[in-house]
């Protein structure tokens, strides 16, 4: 007799796979609507090649899948990191195909400072490691720029902040490129506006916007997530990668980001940098005013002690008539040579100036002409000559096959004293045994063809072996 809880429970619904698990989804979907979570992402290898994310998330004591779909994932200001530990907003939702359930994640941000800090610790490094904060490759800030380039939010106290001390110190032409400082896509446009200042054109070619010569991004204090977009990869890569000099002012003093390690210039704020970019125009005018002064001053003793020199040499010489004297003589004399001198040296120089004429690039390059002009007619006779060998080659080459074609011929033949017989139908014969009596025959000799009649066999040849020399009909010739 079988026990009684083994018998089947007949009144209890059945269910197919499928609708059990759209019910397990639907029951998970309204008790768990929207939830936030704590954990450590583990197993994240970036994202998927379809933009979306997969990981999971662990504790200590359980560990639930997570998905970040592709939209979520590019509006994500922090991006997923392995082992990084962040609280994750989303819908709790179930995966049918594997029976398991998956938190569907929204928003990601790290949980508490010290998992912000050790993350920029350790994207830091990493960039270190790349070189993109070695000293070696910092450039050097330019001297007075007549083009600054700025990028920050244009309605921010920045913007005027650095634009005021700029007119203070030294009025410069500046172009800003507004940009978010701050939340969703803050970075991107960040590095794009980096990246679009390098590609104007030096100069404003085209009708451009003229390429600054120096670049300062700026932005004003706040928290490490306020002033997160500055520690992202792509802002620190387009300022490294800058071909004009940067200038980092993000933050007060003590805010450090990123950007301050690839940047040329590091300055603890934004009107600091402005200081940085240019000198005070007043103290300039003050230096070349000093400057000026103590060049007049060393000009002016400097001559003060020449003339002191000169009134001493006076002193010293001899008079005026004393002096000039001998060279007097000497110039009479001259003056009697001069002619002479005038004509030998005229001609001293004609041959200098035929002798440095003839060295003149007009007549080198006539004796380059006509040695290159001698070479191509050297190389022209060489391979004329070849191909006069060549052609007399194949020339003697056809005569001969032309010969041996002849002398292999009927009718080179028939010229040494044979003759080729055809039947009546203009063939040749080759046996006389084949040829009836009464056949009427074309006898063809060198000189014309015959006719003939054939009387029929007269036997086998006789003599049989070659006539010896000399023997036979004369009037055949000799084949020999």
């Amino acid at each position: 007799m079988s026990s009684p809880t083994a018998e089947p429970r007949l009144n209890i619904p059945e269910w197919t796979v499928s609708e059990l698990a759209a019910a397990l989804k639907r029951t998970v979907e309204d008790a768990y609507p929207y939830v936030r979570v704590r954990g450590e992402i583990s197993g994240f290898r970036g994202p998927h090649s379809s933009g979306h994310a997969y990981f999971a998330l662990k504790d200590e004591g359980a560990r639930i899948d997570a998905v970040v779909w592709r939209s979520a994932f590019q509006r994500m200001r922090v991006k997923p990191e392995e082992g990084l530990e962040v609280i994750a907003t989303g819908r709790l939702t179930t995966y049918p195909g594997r029976s398991t359930y998956q938190l569907v994640i929204e928003t990601l941000e790290p949980s508490g400072l010290g998992a912000l800090m050790a993350l920029l610790e350790a994207r830091k490094q990493k960039l270190a490691a790349e070189g993109l904060f070695d000293e070696a490759r910092k450039q050097l800030l330019p001297g007075l720029p007549a083009v600054i380039g700025v990028v920050t939010s244009p309605t921010g106290a920045v913007i005027r902040d650095i634009l005021h001390r700029l007119n203070d110190r030294f009025p410069r032409r500046v172009l800003v490129w507004p940009v978010r400082v701050q939340g969703e896509g803050a970075a991107d446009e960040i590095a794009a506006a980096i990246r679009g200042f390098n590609a104007l054109p030096a100069g404003g070619a085209g009708g451009a916007l003229p390429r600054p010569d120096l670049i300062i991004v700026a932005r004003g204090g706040g928290s490490i997530e306020d002033l997160w977009a500055f520690n992202e990869e792509i802002v620190v890569r387009a300022a490294a990668e800058s071909m004009i000099a940067l200038v980092s002012g993000v933050g007060h003093e003590t805010d450090v980001t990123l950007i301050d390690f690839a940047a040329d210039k590091r300055a603890p704020t934004p009107t600091a940098a402005a200081e940085m970019a240019v000198p005070v125009r007043a103290d300039l005018i003050v230096r070349v005013e000093k400057l000026s002064a103590r060049a007049f001053s060393c000009w002016r003793h400097h001559q003060d002690g020449r003339r002191t020199e000169l009134r001493a040499a006076a002193r010293a010489l001899p008079s005026r008539d004393a002096l000039l004297a001998q060279p007097r003589q000497r110039l009479d004399t001259a003056a009697e040579r001069l002619p002479r001198a005038l004509i030998a040296n005229t001609r001293q120089h004609h041959a200098a100036f035929a002798l440095t004429a003839a060295r003149l690039s007009p007549l080198l390059l006539q004796a380059r002409v006509t040695r290159g002009r001698e070479r191509a007619r050297d190389q022209f006779a060489r391979a004329e000559r070849a191909v006069r060998v060549y052609l007399a080659r194949r020339t003697g080459d056809l005569d001969r096959a032309g010969q041996l074609l002849a002398a292999l011929s009927y009718p080179a033949v028939l010229k040494r004293g044979f003759a080729l017989v055809r039947g009546p139908d203009d063939r040749p014969l080759h046996s006389a045994a084949a040829i009836p009596a009464g056949t009427r025959l074309a006898i063809e000799f060198a000189d014309g063809v015959v006719g003939a009649t054939a009387d029929g066999p007269l036997g086998p040849r006789r003599g049989g072996g070659r006539k010896r020399r000399g023997g036979g009909d004369p009037s055949q010739g000799s084949l020999f």
